[in-house]
C-alpha cells in the first residue's frame, strides 16, 4: 500500500515541479524581454540624440549667419575681402587658405603614412611593427597646441633659415615659392598639418593592408614578385578605395584644425599664391576674431563661415565613410 501511495503521488509533485518550472520561465521570459525593450530605447535615445545634436549645431549656425548670408547672397563666398571696418565680408580668401593649406598637408603626409603602414604590415617584425604603431598613435594623442608650439619654436625658424631661402634662389621664378622667406604662411600650416593628420593615415591604411588575405601575397611573390612588386600588386592595387577613404578621411580633419594653423599660418586674410606668405583659413579666422568681434554683422560673417566649414567637413567625412565602407563590404563578401 505503502509503495502505491508513493507511485499515485509521484505524478502530482511533478506536475506541480513543472508548473512551477514553467510559470518561473515565463516569468524570466517577461523580465528579459522587458528589459530588452528598456535597454533598445535607450541606445535608440542615444542614436537619435546625435542626430538632433548634429541637426541642432547646423540650426544654429544658420540662423546665426542668416543676417550675413541674406545681406550678401552668394557674394558671401566669391568676395574676398574681410574688412570689418567697413563691414565687407567675404569667404573665399578663407576658404582658399583652408582648401591649400589641406591639401598641401595630404600631398606631404600621404606618401609617408602609406609607407609607415606598408613597413608596420608587409616589410617589419612584429615587435619591430609594435613599437612603430605604438609611437604612431602617440603622436595621434598629442595636443594641437603643442604641435602649435612646436611650429612656432621649432619648424618657423626651420623654414626660414634652411628651407626658404634656397626654394626662392631655385625656383624664384615660379609664384608659388616666390616673394620673402616669412617662416609663418601657408607652408609652415602646411607641414604642421601633415604631421598631425600622418597618424590618421598610417593607421587606417595599415588596417586596411592588413584585411588583403595572406594568399594574394603568397600568390604574387610565387608567380616571381619582389616584394616591392608584391605589395605593389596585391596590397595598394587591391586597397585603392580603402586608401583614398583613410586620405579624405585626413583631409577633413587638416580642414577643421584651429590652434596649430592659428598659430603659425600668419594670419593675414587675403589671397596669395606664394606658399611662403601669411594667410589664414576658416578656422582661424574664427578663432582669431570671434572674441573682438563688436557688431551683429561681424558675428554673422563668423557664423556663416563657420557654417560653411561644418558642411564641408560633413561632406568630406561622409565620403570618407563611404569610401572605408565599401573596402569593408568587400572584404566580407
Amino acid at each position: 500500500m505503502a509503495v502505491i501511495t508513493a507511485d499515485i503521488n509521484c505524478p502530482s509533485k511533478a506536475g506541480l515541479d513543472l508548473n512551477a518550472t514553467r510559470s518561473m520561465k515565463v516569468k524570466l521570459k517577461s523580465d528579459v524581454r522587458w528589459g530588452d525593450r528598456v535597454f533598445r530605447r535607450l541606445m535608440m535615445l542615444a542614436a537619435v540624440s546625435l542626430l538632433f545634436l548634429t541637426l541642432a549645431f547646423a540650426i544654429f549656425l544658420g540662423m546665426a549667419g542668416w543676417e550675413s548670408l541674406a545681406r550678401s547672397g552668394l557674394a558671401f563666398f566669391v568676395n574676398s575681402q574681410w574688412d570689418p571696418v567697413q563691414e565687407d565680408f567675404g569667404a573665399l580668401a578663407v576658404v582658399y587658405g583652408t582648401v591649400v593649406s589641406s591639401m598641401l598637408a595630404i600631398m606631404l603626409a600621404t606618401p609617408v603614412g602609406i609607407g609607415v603602414a606598408l613597413f608596420t604590415t608587409d616589410i617589419a617584425s612584429k615587435p619591430v611593427a609594435r613599437i612603430v604603431g605604438f609611437f604612431v598613435e602617440m603622436l595621434a594623442a598629442i595636443p594641437s597646441v603643442v604641435f602649435g608650439l612646436f611650429g612656432v619654436f621649432v619648424l618657423v625658424p626651420f623654414l626660414r633659415t634652411w628651407i626658404e631661402p634656397p626654394l626662392i634662389e631655385w625656383l624664384g621664378w615660379f609664384p608659388l615659392f616666390a616673394g620673402p622667406p616669412f617662416g609663418v604662411g601657408m607652408l609652415a600650416a602646411g607641414v604642421i598639418l601633415a604631421i598631425m593628420i600622418l597618424p590618421t593615415i598610417s593607421s587606417i591604411c595599415r588596417e586596411v593592408f592588413r584585411a588583403v588575405d595572406q594568399s594574394q601575397r603568397e600568390a604574387a611573390l610565387a608567380l616571381g614578385a619582389t616584394r616591392w612588386e608584391m605589395m605593389f600588386v596585391a596590397v595598394l592595387r587591391g586597397t585603392r578605395t580603402g586608401t583614398w577613404g583613410a586620405i579624405i578621411l585626413a583631409l577633413g580633419r587638416a580642414l577643421g584644425e584651429t590652434m596649430a594653423v592659428t598659430m603659425v599660418i600668419g594670419n593675414r586674410t587675403e589671397i596669395v599664391t606664394s606658399l611662403f606668405a601669411p594667410a589664414q583659413t576658416m578656422a582661424s579666422v574664427i578663432a582669431n576674431e570671434y572674441a573682438e568681434a563688436t557688431s551683429d554683422i561681424h558675428l554673422s560673417a563668423l557664423a556663416a563661415v563657420g557654417l560653411t566649414l561644418f558642411g564641408v567637413t560633413i561632406i568630406v567625412n561622409g565620403l570618407a565613410k563611404f569610401l572605408i565602407w565599401q573596402v569593408t563590404r568587400e572584404r566580407v563578401r
